[in-house]
């Protein structure tokens, strides 16, 4: 019987895969513009028919209680829009990204804090560079990479394996290298930051077992091994993000170093810092909500013990 769940389970992967596929081969035969414009709007009419559509309206409300439900349901379907976007975009990222820091005239993509990245990208230490899933978080190590700052990306890739294939060979292609959050990965981040290089990281996703902490007043659960890398390397944090702007553009942020921090032996407080991380996303967030992903199951809570930061800097386990 598990043998028989999984193949169906494979099948299903498989013909969603499929769809999803020619759909964005269809999409490639239109203009840019026209592709994602017709991809904003099917995602903010099909998004709603799926249970993810109710999980956003609960966080929403529980986020903004003072908001009506006509701006709930508003903010809901920009996220569905967003998301439609950032599906289709993936097959037009080379036209997307025309980012010249010396042109004289703008483009789609417009940078603040490009100082910031050729700042990294002379300096020959390691550093970390966090981001949230907003507007084209993609685009970042696209930009990175123009102003000569090598960067090593983790990302969770998709459940759906058949998705995942596409989706990688689709950003490594673009992005760099690449490195899938799976078990081991932080050891992997550390022999980078080890070899003086840059990781990238989003941060803004649920960690089951993480440290507790909050995020728009309401506790959560975030993993820590930034903080903590942070705290071993003691080497720069660089927020960044990215939001869509009218007209298809789009302006790619990095932000003044983190200053982190640290405890009274002037090591880096990882329970602090990791706290700070969500707040520096929940900023960006309420500046425009409807360029996050609000179907995350971002409040979760894994019951059973919970994890706190010990003398020593590790994460240990509470009753």
């Amino acid at each position: 019987m598990m043998r028989i769940m999984g193949r169906l389970r494979m099948l299903n992967y498989w013909l969603v895969a499929q769809v999803a596929l020619v759909a964005l081969k269809l999409l490639r035969l239109l203009p840019v513009d026209k592709a994602l414009n017709f991809a904003d709007r099917a995602a903010r009419t099909v998004g709603p028919w799926f249970g993810r559509h109710r999980v956003a309206l609960s966080n929403l409300r529980a986020a903004y209680p003072d908001k009506s439900e006509a701006e709930i349901e508003a903010i809901a379907l920009d996220m569905w829009g967003n998301m439609g976007r950032l599906g289709a975009e993936y097959i037009f990222l080379e036209q997307i990204f025309d980012h010249d820091p010396e042109a004289t005239t703008p483009g789609r993509i417009e940078v603040t804090g490009r100082d910031h990245f050729l700042k990294i990208a002379s300096e020959d230490r390691p550093h970390i560079v966090f981001t949230g899933h907003l507007g084209n978080f993609e685009l970042l190590p696209i930009a990175a990479a123009t102003f000569g700052m090598k960067i090593t990306s983790l990302f969770r890739p998709p459940n759906n394996p058949y998705l995942a294939e596409y989706i990688f060979s689709t950003r490594a292609s673009n992005m760099g290298d690449l490195l899938a959050s799976q078990r081991g990965a932080s050891f992997a981040l550390a022999g980078i930051l080890d070899r003086g290089g840059n990781v990238g990281v989003l941060v803004d996703q649920k960690f089951k077992r993480g440290l507790r902490t909050t995020f728009f007043g309401r506790e959560c659960e975030t993993n820590p091994v930034l903080a903590m890398l942070a705290r071993h390397y003691d080497c720069d944090v660089y927020p960044a993000h990215c939001i869509r702007l009218p007209g298809g553009r789009y302006r790619l942020t990095i932000e003044e170093k983190l200053t982190l921090p640290r405890r009274d032996d002037g090591a880096v407080d990882v329970q602090a810092t990791t706290q700070m991380l969500n707040d520096t996303v929940e900023r960006w967030i309420r500046e425009d909500p409807g360029q996050w992903m609000w179907f995350h199951k971002r409040w979760g809570l894994t019951e059973g013990k919970r994890r706190k930061v010990n003398k020593a800097g590790k994460i240990s386990a509470d009753s």
